[in-house]
């Protein structure tokens, strides 16, 4: 009977360490990807908001299988030896089997609208915490999106290049200047080399660039500007006791604001992916720690019962 107990215990430790090396292992290996502006990873990964996109599911059907986790495109070893070790036409995927999918030249994927000359707020989300440089890419202007992206496409000098940002709300959050000529659809390439790991990661975001907004000065507007500006009587507003604003005296017209903003040009499934990508993170760190748990438990109780068949 004790041999028996015995056994039964070590098949359940054994059982235990097996079951924890069957984990869904993505929330241990993966790290950091692009949210805003919308990574091809984090728009077609598993809960992406754009994962039911034409694109998205062309990349499907052209890696043959499932993507991997949406911030685990990583490459070991690089060094920095970006080009050397990542050929033409595999930047997206850093030449990985399981995101050769986010390669595809195409017309269609998802986009975060933007305007030239402005200032593009950058999310990285990071699922762990590491040290490193950022460095940040924009394909030149004439860039095709129907070819396969090379090294050639993007400009000889990052537009941004960031060590150890600070980790805020679960993201590295950074800024950089778009440049004004660029117009059309481009390639936001992310490069981000950490120095706590020996790992690179890759990302593409797609943006629409627009020609920034140029303000004309017509005949009218040079006679308004040099009348004498006459200072709007307050009127009462529809409520007793209370003055009305210039802008309200003015009307309706006063109020609007001209053109469109960068926020309003922001294409809104941007951020509700990158909500969705948090959510996704907190949820697969919820689980492994649930399963980290319930190994420990039952491991304890094997343990008790070897001991008691010792005894026996």
């Amino acid at each position: 009977m004790t041999v028996v107990r015995r056994t039964a215990a070590l098949i359940m430790a054994g059982g235990i360490a097996a079951a924890v090396t069957l984990l869904p292992s993505e929330p241990a290996l993966a790290h950091g990807a692009p949210i805003q502006p919308l990574s091809r990873t984090a728009a077609c990964a598993s809960g992406g908001e754009q994962a039911g996109s034409a694109a998205c599911k062309a990349a499907r059907t052209a890696n043959g299988r499932g993507f991997g986790s949406f911030d685990n495109l990583r490459v070991p070893n690089v060094n920095g030896r970006d080009k050397d070790v990542i050929p033409d036409g595999r930047l997206c995927s850093g030449d990985l089997a399981e995101f050769r999918g986010l390669d595809l030249p195409r017309t269609d994927w998802p986009v975060t609208k933007l305007a030239a000359g402005s200032t593009l707020a950058i999310r990285y989300r990071g699922t762990i915490p590491h040290q490193g440089t950022f460095r940040v890419y924009l394909t030149k202007q004439g860039y095709d999106p129907k070819q396969p992206l090379g090294w050639d496409d993007l400009g000889s000098k990052p537009i941004l290049t960031v060590q150890d940002p600070p980790l805020t709300a679960g993201s590295y959050r950074m800024s950089a200047k778009l440049p004004k000529d660029r117009t059309g659809r481009h390639v936001l390439y992310t490069v981000w080399q950490t120095s706590s790991t020996p790992d690179t990661y890759y990302s593409c975001s797609d943006l629409q660039l627009k020609a920034p907004a140029v303000a004309l000065a017509t005949p009218a507007s040079k006679a308004a500007t040099a009348a004498p500006k006459s200072k709007p009587k307050p009127t009462r507003s529809a409520q007793p006791g209370v003055v009305a604003s210039p802008q309200e005296a003015a009307g309706p017209a006063a109020a609007a604001t001209p053109g469109e903003s960068e926020e309003t040009w922001l294409r809104p499934a941007a951020a509700q992916s990158a909500d969705t990508m948090d959510r996704v993170a907190l949820g697969h760190q919820i689980i492994i720690a649930a399963f980290i748990v319930i190994a420990g438990v039952l491991a304890a109780v094997g343990f008790q019962r070897l001991r008691a068949g010792r005894r026996e």
